[in-house]
């Protein structure tokens, strides 16, 4: 198995869900995002940049968006471009829970990571927790950098790590040390101290 994390993710998106989802209609989602703003179209085609007519079409399912268009309306919308094809969550009390005991959950060992998956017989998920116990010693042991899709939150446990990444200085950080990143952004993390660091790691799954 590959050490990049997104083959976690692969398993979580593929560990259930629907078949075959609804359809999402574009135009009544970004009407629905307007209306809940309170603002007309005037006042939303200005916030987005776009033509009045034009949000007017696009509400109307007359026209499909380019790509640049569904930037400017995530961007006067405030949201991100993949919120515009998410269906509104409906208002109601699942009650899901699921409890991992400790060291049962699902193991995925690589050369450089040793994860065991959390929740892991939770479907649908928007978030995927898992444990790993750090076994590289230095960045030459990945295969370029680790990146994926979401954010990701990490919090040491036990030992001793440094962060690399991107666009930032490598930081080491200890237990109860945490950081919250982009996970696009190329990511590796390598045990500094004598035994190997054991992290949480919780990625979005977008």
């Amino acid at each position: 198995m590959s050490d990049d994390p997104k083959n976690l993710i692969r398993i979580a998106r593929d560990g259930g869900g629907d078949e075959h989802p609804e359809p999402l209609n574009l135009g009544e989602r970004v009407r629905e995002l307007r209306k809940a703003r309170t603002w007309t179209l005037e006042q939303a085609a200005q916030q987005a940049g776009l033509a009045r007519s034009t949000l007017s079409k696009i509400e109307n399912g007359q026209m499909s968006p380019t790509y640049d268009a569904l930037k400017k309306l995530a961007t006067g919308l405030q949201i991100s471009v993949p919120q515009l094809f998410t269906p509104p969550q409906r208002e109601k009390v699942n009650g899901r829970m699921v409890v991992t005991p400790t060291g049962e959950g699902q193991l995925h060992a690589t050369t450089t990571y040793e994860h065991e998956l959390l929740a892991e017989t939770l479907t649908k998920k928007q978030m995927l927790p898992y444990r790993a116990r750090v076994r590289a010693r230095s960045v030459d042991e990945f295969d370029g950098w680790v990146r994926h899709d979401g954010e990701e939150f990490l919090y040491v446990l036990t030992g001793v790590i440094k962060l690399y990444t991107e666009f930032y200085e490598p930081v080491e950080m200890r237990r109860g040390d945490s950081a919250y990143y982009d996970a696009t952004m190329g990511h590796n993390v390598v045990s500094v101290s004598d035994e190997d660091a054991l992290i949480l790691w919780v990625t979005s799954l977008v």
